[in-house]
Order: structure tokens, then C-alpha cells, then sequence
């Protein structure tokens, strides 16, 4: 093998494992995560001493809470699925996660919606003002997890045929896409189970 050739092979195989797309991924990551706990800690900082942090979260959230569990089982199994060629139960479990990652945000609307009923405003204290502002952000990050979600499903969807399904599968675009957004989708959820765990804990 030439020495010119080798350089080739060395620099095709440097820019195979970079992965451009995955490291902006982790930077969202980690300036999400930092996001969230300056959050926490102005939070904790500022409100300390406050008697009035005592809030009845709403049933919708402890339910969502499950669903987005359950979303990112199926998501793993969508992935195992995808990797054996078993592209039946492929689409099946992609379109369970973009279900229940919809299904997620239903439930989170509707318990906003059952603490206004409740005439929980936020003008009535910084604790619930809290909570909207930390479901609201998570929400956001959902959403583009479920925009993202519909896109893989839509293509799935559209090469139905096992060859073009095996096509698309082999593709190494197509395999980054889908691990990137499990690695999000996994991201998120994480991201709410310690949301939620912080609400818990403060308004008790």
C-alpha cells in the first residue's frame, strides 16, 4: 500500500469518528444541563427561608412522568430492532415513542391547565412560577425531540419494503441519525426525572 493511500485511509477514518453533529449534540447537552441548574441553584439561593412553598403537583405530571419512562424503553427497543432488520417492529416501537412523546406533552398541558383551574397563578409566588418555567423549558426540549422523532418515522414509514428498508438501513447517515436522537430522546427524559424529583422534593 502507498504511502499516499495509507494517509487517505488515516484521514477517512479521523473524520469517520468525529462526528460533527454528535458533538453539537453534546454541547446542547451539556448547555442545557447547565441551563437547568442555574435554575436550581438561583433558586435554592434566593427563596430560602420562604414558608410558602407547599404546592399540590398536579396528577398529570406524575403520569407524564411514567410515559416519558416508557417512551425511552420502547426508543431502546426501536434500536435493537433497527440494528437485527427487524424493521416491522421498527417502525412499530419508533411510533410508540413519537405516541407517547405526544401523549407527554398532552399530560403536561393538561396539568397547567389543572392549576389554573386551581387558580394556581404565578404572580402568587416564586415557587409556582417555578414550576412553569421548568416544565415549560423541558417541554421545549420535548418538542424537538418529537419533531425529530417524526421525521425518522415519516422516512421509515416511506420505505416500508424490507429492501428499502435495509437500503436505508445501511445507510451511515441514517444510523447516526437514529443514534443521535435516541441519545437526546434519553437526554430528556433523564432531564425530567430530575425536574421532577426537585419539584417533589421542594414542595413537600
Amino acid at each position: 500500500m502507498s504511502p499516499k493511500h495509507s494517509t487517505r485511509l488515516q484521514e477517512n477514518s479521523f473524520t469517520s469518528r468525529r462526528e460533527p453533529f454528535g458533538f453539537m449534540l453534546w454541547l446542547g447537552v451539556i448547555g442545557s444541563s447547565l441551563l437547568f441548574a442555574s435554575i436550581f441553584v438561583t433558586y435554592l439561593l434566593r427563596g430560602e427561608g420562604n414558608s410558602d412553598r407547599f404546592i399540590a403537583l398536579p396528577d398529570m405530571f406524575w403520569l407524564s412522568t411514567l410515559v416519558i419512562l416508557f417512551s425511552s424503553i420502547l426508543l431502546h427497543e426501536a434500536n435493537m430492532a433497527f440494528r437485527q432488520e427487524r424493521f416491522l417492529h421498527y417502525r412499530l416501537f419508533l411510533g410508540a415513542t413519537l405516541t407517547l412523546g405526544v401523549t407527554f406533552m398532552l399530560l403536561q398541558i393538561s396539568g397547567w391547565l389543572e392549576m389554573i383551574d386551581n387558580e394556581v397563578f404565578v404572580n402568587q409566588n416564586t415557587s409556582i412560577g417555578l414550576v412553569y418555567i421548568l416544565t415549560g423549558l423541558h417541554l421545549l426540549h420535548i418538542l424537538a425531540g418529537v419533531v425529530y422523532l417524526t421525521v425518522l418515522f415519516l422516512k421509515a414509514w416511506k420505505n416500508r419494503s424490507y429492501v428499502d428498508s435495509f437500503v436505508y438501513s445501511v445507510n451511515p447517515p441514517n444510523v447516526l441519525r437514529l443514534k443521535l436522537v435516541t441519545r437526546y430522546w434519553h437526554f430528556v427524559d433523564a432531564l425530567w426525572l430530575v425536574v421532577f424529583l426537585f419539584m417533589v422534593l421542594l414542595y413537600h
